[in-house]
C-alpha cells in the first residue's frame, strides 16, 4: 500500500511538471509570436476619412479609389508610409477585410477543425518570430497603416496589425512547407532582334491560387512614395508587397518560385524584398544589390526587366546562394527552376526539373516563340493564353504543364522603355487586358471625378475562347470538382466527357469511387489517368498508390 502512495505521489509530481512545462512552453509561444507595430508619428490622415463622391470614386486628398469597366479595382497613393498605409486601407477597406474573409475560408476548408487552427496559430507564430526583425521600419509602418481598417473578426488569431504583417509571408509558408503547385509561374521576355519594334517586352502569368473569391478583387496599386521612385503593381486587399509591377524608371519585377527546403524560421518575405526592388532601384545592378542584402527563408527567382540596360536577367536567390541568369541573348524564359552556373545543378532544383511541371513548361514557351517569332504585345497575350501542351498536344484543360493552367490571379504585359502595362481581367488572363500609360497616371493631380484612367485604344480583347464550347465544357468540370470535393453524387459520365484529355479527370472518377468502397471501378480511371500528360512525378506515383490499395482490397 505504501508502495502504491509513493508510485501515485510520484505520478502527480510528474504529471504537475509536465502541466507547468507545457504552461511555459504556451506562455513563451505567445510571448515570441507577439508583434508590436512599429512606432510612428501622429497624422492628421488617421481621423481623415475618404470622401465618397457617389459614382464610385473614394478620394482622400489626392489619393484616389475606383473600379474600373473591366471590374479591376484601381488605386493611387501617396506620401510618407504610415500615411500611405493608412490612406490604403481606408479608399480600399472593403477589400482589405473581403481578402481576408476569402483567405481565411479557404483555410478553414483545407484545415476544418478551430482547434487545429489554434494550434497552427502558434506554429506559425513560432515559425514567423522574427518576421518583424526583418521588415524594414518603412514597410511595417505601411502595413501597420493598412492594419488599421482591417476586421476585428479574427483577433482570434492576432492583432490586426500582427496578421496583416504575417499575410505577406503566406506565400513563403506555404510554398516552403509544402511546395504545393499554388504558384507556378511562367514568365518570359524580348528585345532587340526578337521584338518587332525591337522594344522590350515581358510577359507573365501569376499562377497563384487561394480559391476563385481570392481572386476576385484584383488590384491595380499606383504608389507615388515619399523615398524611392513611383511604381504600379498587380496586388489585393491589405498587401503592399510586389509579385509584378513596373516603376516610372522602366524597371519591372515578377517574382517565380523555385524548390526550396525546410527552412528554421522566417526571413525577409519575398514580396517585400520584389517590393523594395520596384521601389528603389533604377537598373540591374541596383536590383541585385537589393536582392544581395535581404536574407530569404525561401528560393525565388526575381525576372528583373530594366529599360536602361534595355534587357532582362533572372536574379536566382536561396536561403544562403544569390546568382544572375543572363541569357546573352535577346529573350529570356523563366519557369519555376533554376538556370545559373551556380545554382542549376543544386540537388533541390535537379529534383524540381525531374519531378515537377515546370521544364516542359518551360519547352513549350520556348516552342510557342519560336512559332511566333518576332515578338508584339499582341501575341504575348497569345502565348500567355495557351492552353496546348508540346507540339500543340491537348493536355486537358487545367493541366499544370500548360502556360495557361486557367488558375492564374493574373497576367500582365510590360514595355518598359514606353511606360505601358497591360493587365487581365476575369476571368484568369481570358478576359480583356487594360491598358495603363505610367507616364499619364502619375501626372494626374487627383481625381474630382470617376473616369477611366487606362487607354481603351490599347486593350486586348478578350480570348474568343470565352464563347466556345469547350469553355462551357470546362465550368461544367470544375462545378463537378467542388461537388465531389462536398461528398455530392455526380455522373461520372458526364464529369469525363467534360475535360476527357486532362489525366485529373480520371483522377476524380477514381477517387469518387474508391471512396464509395467500388475498387474494381476505380481501377480503370486511375490506369486511364495514366495514359494521360500528368503534370507531376507526385501525382503519378500518388495514382500508382490508388491502384494498388485498390487491387488489395479486391484480394
Amino acid at each position: 500500500m505504501r508502495k502504491l502512495k509513493i508510485i501515485a505521489k510520484w505520478l502527480l509530481y510528474m504529471t504537475g511538471v509536465l502541466v507547468i512545462l507545457l504552461l511555459c512552453g504556451f506562455a513563451y509561444l505567445v510571448y515570441v509570436s507577439r508583434m508590436d507595430p512599429p512606432a510612428v508619428a501622429l497624422s492628421a490622415v488617421t481621423s481623415e476619412e475618404r470622401t465618397d463622391n457617389g459614382d464610385g470614386l473614394y478620394t482622400i486628398g489626392n489619393n484616389w479609389f475606383r473600379k474600373s469597366r473591366l471590374g479591376l479595382f484601381e488605386l493611387y497613393v501617396e506620401g510618407d508610409p504610415y500615411e500611405r498605409g493608412v490612406i490604403n486601407g481606408k479608399l480600399s477597406r472593403e477589400l482589405v477585410v473581403a481578402q481576408e474573409d476569402y483567405f481565411n475560408a479557404q483555410i478553414s476548408k483545407m484545415i476544418p477543425s478551430r482547434s487545429y487552427q489554434h494550434f497552427l496559430k502558434y506554429v506559425i507564430g513560432w515559425f514567423n518570430r522574427n518576421l518583424d526583425k526583418n521588415v524594414t521600419e518603412e514597410y511595417k509602418k505601411e502595413i501597420y497603416g493598412v492594419s488599421l481598417s482591417a476586421s476585428n473578426r479574427y483577433d482570434y488569431i492576432g492583432s490586426n496589425y500582427q496578421r496583416i504583417l504575417n499575410y505577406h509571408a503566406a506565400h513563403d509558408i506555404g510554398h516552403a512547407l509544402q511546395n504545393m503547385a499554388l504558384v507556378g509561374c511562367t514568365s518570359f521576355g524580348t528585345w532587340g532582334g526578337a521584338s518587332e519594334d525591337s522594344t522590350m517586352i515581358i510577359g507573365r502569368n501569376f499562377d497563384f491560387y487561394v480559391g476563385d473569391d481570392f481572386a476576385k478583387n484584383k488590384m491595380v496599386l499606383f504608389e507615388n512614395p515619399s523615398q524611392g521612385y513611383r511604381f504600379m503593381s498587380i496586388t489585393w486587399g491589405g498587401f503592399i508587397g510586389v509579385v509584378s509591377g513596373m516603376n516610372e524608371k522602366g524597371l519591372t519585377v515578377t517574382i517565380n518560385a523555385a524548390k526550396s527546403g525546410i527552412p528554421s524560421g522566417s526571413a525577409t518575405p519575398v514580396s517585400l524584398v520584389a517590393r523594395e526592388i520596384l521601389q528603389y532601384a533604377s537598373d540591374i545592378k541596383e536590383a541585385t544589390d537589393i536582392a544581395r542584402k535581404r536574407t530569404m527563408f525561401v528560393s525565388e527567382s526575381f525576372l528583373v526587366g530594366s529599360a536602361a540596360d534595355n534587357k532582362a536577367v533572372i536574379i536566382e536567390k536561396t536561403p544562403d546562394t544569390l546568382d544572375i541568369y543572363d541569357p546573352r541573348s535577346d529573350r529570356i524564359v523563366c519557369a519555376n527552376h533554376f538556370q545559373s552556373g551556380r545554382l542549376a545543378g543544386s540537388e533541390l532544383n535537379l529534383e524540381q526539373m525531374e519531378r515537377s511541371a515546370s521544364p516542359y513548361r518551360y519547352k513549350r514557351l520556348q516552342e510557342l516563340m519560336l512559332e511566333k517569332g518576332k515578338n508584339t504585345v499582341q501575341k504575348t497575350a497569345e502565348i500567355l493564353r495557351d492552353r496546348n501542351g508540346l507540339n500543340n498536344m491537348d493536355i486537358g484543360l487545367g493541366n499544370e504543364k500548360a502556360l495557361n493552367q486557367l488558375i492564374a490571379h493574373h497576367a500582365v504585359i510590360f514595355e518598359p522603355q514606353k511606360l505601358l502595362v497591360w493587365v487581365s481581367s476575369s476571368p484568369w488572363q481570358l478576359g480583356e487586358f487594360a491598358a495603363y500609360d505610367l507616364k499619364k497616371i502619375f501626372a494626374m493631380q487627383g481625381m474630382t471625378q470617376n473616369r477611366e484612367v487606362s487607354d481603351s485604344a490599347l486593350a486586348i480583347p478578350a480570348d474568343s475562347f470565352l464563347l466556345s464550347q469547350q469553355y462551357k465544357d470546362f465550368e461544367r468540370y470544375r462545378r463537378y470538382k467542388t461537388e465531389i470535393a462536398e461528398g455530392k453524387k455526380i455522373n461520372i459520365d458526364s464529369l469525363v466527357s467534360s475535360n476527357p484529355e486532362f489525366y485529373h479527370t480520371y483522377v476524380l472518377a477514381g477517387n469518387y469511387y474508391f471512396n464509395l468502397e467500388q475498387y474494381r471501378v476505380c481501377i480503370p480511371y486511375y490506369e486511364k489517368a495514366l495514359t494521360k500528360e500528368v503534370a507531376t512525378e507526385d501525382e503519378r506515383e500518388y495514382i500508382r498508390q490508388q491502384i494498388a490499395k485498390a487491387k488489395k482490397e479486391i484480394q
